[in-house]
């Protein structure tokens, strides 16, 4: 017998079923600049280099065990992890939104 042990947040195993098809998304903040190459390392996420000297790489996470990996790619290279936040969005992924229409 397993006990259900849930996340902070409400992430993981504790979603509800409607809502467990789609990936979760995950903004990981790491210290110091990346260059676009670094792109295919991290299954195609967004990399995104701020003023700040640090870097938003950003994008779906399929489960807790790929957001697993994907931290372990962030220490295999050596950064500096500032921050990890889920990405809450009410918005259907397939749903296409249109700069400056009416929503």
């Amino acid at each position: 017998m397993s006990a259900h042990h849930p996340i902070p947040g409400g992430t993981g195993a504790d979603r509800s079923s409607a809502d467990s098809h789609r990936p979760l998304r995950y903004e990981i903040r790491v210290a110091g600049h990346l260059g676009t190459t670094w792109t295919a390392w991290f299954d195609g996420f967004d990399i995104t280099n701020e003023p700040d000297g640090s870097c938003v790489i950003c994008g779906p996470v399929a489960d807790q065990a790929a957001l697993h990996g994907l931290l372990n790619k962030v220490r295999d290279i050596g950064l500096r992890l500032e921050s990890l936040t889920q990405i809450i969005s009410d918005l259907d992924p397939t749903d296409h939104i249109t700069p400056g229409a009416p929503s």
